[in-house]
């Protein structure tokens, strides 16, 4: 099955590691680390021009670092 996450990008259901509200979990310092080190890695994609609510981390199918989609759609929707 594949969640549609915003803008034109929907993602295999079982390809998706997890689903974290922006709002809840950027409070944290080594979120926001974590969320610093993949922009640096290029491993953040923004699939919409609209702010994000919600960062979806994802498996690229590879033996590399997983992905991260920032995703206007709220987690609630996206769950």
């Amino acid at each position: 099955m594949y969640i549609h996450i915003g803008g034109d990008v929907s993602l295999l259901k079982k390809n998706i590691i997890a689903i974290f509200d922006m709002d809840n979990t950027t409070t944290s310092k080594w979120t926001r680390q974590f969320l610093q080190l993949s922009e640096d890695d290029g491993a953040v994609i923004n699939v919409s021009d609209e702010i994000p609510r919600t960062f979806v981390i994802a498996d690229n199918g590879a033996k590399t670092n997983a992905i991260v989609y920032l995703s206007p759609v709220s987690s609630a929707t996206l769950l």
